[in-house]
């Protein structure tokens, strides 16, 4: 069958908005809270919404499932809306024959997930989205692809018409094969030796790590170049533990060439998701927050190892973005906004030579800013122009005849030109739902920008958002809902939820010194604990075993776009079991982490396992407790920020707390840092740069 289907198969990456479908049609997801489902509703095609009345339905009437998955950014998804789910011929024949299933991939990653392994197992390919999986009425996959056109798209589906009703057996035979497969696919086994991490594996780690960088462009070598914060942020790490040049190297030279290059919307800020070329000059216009939020932690954390004005002024510009464009008065941020507008990729964001004339309406003005942004007359792109650099600011000068103070001058008088009219266009659309892990992320992105940057605001806008999450997102139990929308949430969170909001709330105690937040994150993790922990593997599950099971529960270790839920739990144990004194969550931590090793160590691929290389320099280097305590605290812990400084945990405030870690610490009458490492301190000190010497790399 695999064969018989494989030219049908057409993979894409693409994002964008939805048509708006025909009011005439009204189907099962008319009553959902997710943008993308809603903007199905309207389909002829009579789409359910994925729970247990549908799957029973499926199972009653004897009927194969088709499940869709995309998402309200994904280009490819509303393009085959538009040529098959709006088509009434092509709804009349899925109606009749199939139980028709939509899914917000954001909304439940673990449906996505399942059936995405199926894809790759049926395939033998990467796929995407949209996500089309066929299914026994039990759920089963029995195959699944990407995008169709409407022509073959109808032969897929005649063709599984076919085969059910005159060769039933092989279906379940499929079935049985690609269960098999996901069920096994992403398990972790209990690694029973002594775990032992060693500097010498972290350094074939990194190694082999640097291998994969092109240090010409940065990023990955090749295209599709996506940004992977974690491999960054597990690099400057290495860079500081070691001094490996070549590590900082690889981290400046991707987070320059990103800044200049067109994934990088200069003049509004933040980033699209990924560049379609190997220079990060063609974006796929989309703009996710699970990007924007790492990015601003990334460009964050270089800026104190490298203090570029670049890297700030990166990180004020896409915090900009993300507060006009994706936050909430209630202090939650949305998803992501669409790469469309009005139909068309990119449009809202390109420009032609002659709708810049029109701008500016001044020709050395023009000049100037064409040869900054390496503007075209015919186009630089598709007969427009994607803003982007390749000269450095004193070569435009020169060549303009300009002082270098007087193109700054000039650039930022034809930038707020150009916005003024981009704000006149049609918006790209808008996925407004909230979701608990991303927010997490978007937290922490805050509170590394205030530890770099001080400015106070955005250390409101973290703690805003946490009690956000705080009141209306976790529950009295400590269980947490995944998503938000309309004034309520109805999906319980997934591992990843828990595991970076836990981290979320650890990074704003470290900013506050309130205990309270500590607490919070113990509890989530240890209700994750109680509620996805698997004894057998010593890992946890991507679902909480209060959920209806699906045909496999599965584990999500690598890190992608978003570190693995696991390997951030892991970390969370990890500074926990030191905050807490806790060993058994020392003791999980280290477990995880062995478990891992024998699929990092050795590998010419560790870059997908970035978060846990990150944890595994840890083990090899543990982290110091540093605690500050007296009444001038505050000052000291903000000047101790501004330092990367990632060998360390901080706590501390003007009294002791109730932490065992700050007893007996409070000096009568001064403020002193103590530096301590396994409950053993060094003599204290009353500056922060004394306190910094004390810490051995």
């Amino acid at each position: 069958m695999h064969k018989l289907l494989s030219f049908f198969l057409l993979l894409s990456f693409f994002s964008c908005e939805a048509p708006n479908g025909n009011a005439q049609f009204s189907n099962h997801l008319a009553n959902e809270s997710s943008p993308y489902l809603l903007q199905h509703a309207n389909n002829p095609v009579d789409w359910h919404p994925w729970n247990e009345e549908t799957l029973a339905k499926a199972k009653a009437e004897n009927k194969l499932i088709l499940v869709s998955v995309g998402y309200s950014a994904c280009h490819w998804c509303h393009v085959m809306e538009h040529e098959s789910f709006e088509d009434t011929a092509v709804a009349r024949i899925m109606n009749e024959h199939f139980i028709n299933i939509k899914v917000d991939r954001e909304e439940r990653p673990d449906v996505d997930d399942v059936y995405m392994t199926a894809c790759h197992l049926a395939t033998g390919r990467n796929c995407g989205w949209p996500l089309n999986a066929f299914a026994l009425p039990d759920g089963r996959p029995v195959w699944a692809g990407t995008y169709f056109p409407k022509t073959e798209w109808v032969s897929v589906l005649e063709y599984f018409i076919k085969t059910k009703a005159e060769e039933p057996d092989k279906l379940d035979t499929y079935a049985d094969q690609l269960l098999s497969g996901i069920q096994q696919r992403g398990q972790i086994s209990f690694n029973e030796s002594a775990p032992t991490f060693t500097a010498d594996n972290l350094a074939d780690i990194t190694k082999e790590f640097l291998k994969n960088i092109d240090f010409k462009e940065g990023g990955r070598e090749g295209a599709p170049k996506f940004p992977m914060p974690n491999n960054y942020q597990f690099l400057l790490q290495e860079y500081y533990q070691t001094g490996n040049e070549k590590a900082l190297t690889a981290v400046t030279t991707t987070l320059e060439k990103m800044a200049d290059g067109g994934i990088y919307d200069h003049l509004g800020g933040g980033f699209a998701r990924y560049s379609t070329d190997d220079k990060w000059k063609v974006p796929h216009f989309e703009k996710m927050l699970y990007d924007n939020s790492q990015l601003v932690s990334l460009y964050s954390q270089a800026y104190q190892v490298t203090k570029k004005p670049l890297y700030k002024k990166v990180v004020e510009e896409t915090i900009a973005f993300v507060e006009r464009e994706l936050m909430d008065k209630d202090g939650s941020f949305y998803s992501s906004l669409d790469a469309d507008s009005e139909g068309i990729e990119g449009k809202f964001y390109v420009w032609t030579a002659a709708e810049l004339a029109a701008v500016f309406q001044d020709d050395n003005q023009l000049k100037i800013f064409s040869n900054y942004y390496e503007i075209a007359e015919k186009g630089n792109w598709e007969h427009s122009n994607i803003l982007h650099r390749k000269k450095s600011a004193e070569e435009v000068a020169k060549i303009s005849n300009i002082t270098t103070d007087e193109l700054t001058t000039i650039i930022a008088d034809a930038k707020i030109k150009l916005m003024k009219a981009r704000d006149q266009r049609v918006r790209p659309g808008l996925d407004d739902k909230v979701l608990a892990g991303l927010n997490a992320l978007m937290l922490k992105g805050y509170v590394d920008a205030y530890k770099a940057f001080g400015t106070d605001a955005y250390l409101q806008t973290a703690l805003k958002n946490a009690d956000f999450i705080t009141t209306k997102l976790i529950q009295k139990d400590n269980r947490l809902n995944r998503n938000y929308k309309d004034g309520k949430g109805n999906i319980n969170a997934f591992l990843d939820d828990y595991a970076l909001t836990a981290e979320g709330f650890i990074a704003l105690y470290q900013v506050t010194f309130e205990e309270k937040w500590l607490h919070k994150a113990k509890d989530l993790v240890a209700y994750a604990t109680t509620h996805f922990f698997d004894e057998k593997s010593g890992m946890y599950n991507y679902t909480s075993d209060l959920d209806p099971p699906l045909i496999a529960r599965k584990m999500e270790t690598s890190d992608n776009v978003i570190p693995a839920s696991n390997s951030v739990m892991a970390k969370n144990l990890y500074v926990l079991g030191l905050y807490f004194y806790d060993q058994d969550f020392l003791t999980k931590s280290k477990q995880m982490m062995h478990n891992m090793s024998s699929s990092i160590v050795g590998s010419d691929q560790p870059n997908f396992y970035s978060n846990w290389c990150a944890l595994y320099g840890m083990m090899v280097n543990p982290p110091y407790e540093v605690a500050i305590v007296g009444k001038d605290y505050a000052a000291l812990q903000k000047e101790w920020q501004t330092q990367y400084l990632p060998n360390a945990i901080l706590l501390g405030g003007a009294n002791e707390g109730t932490l065992e870690l700050l007893e007996s610490k409070l000096q009568e009458g001064v403020t002193m840092i103590y530096v301590c490492q396994n409950k053993v301190c060094k003599f204290p000190v009353e500056e922060v740069g004394a306190a910094v010497q004390l810490l051995e790399k």
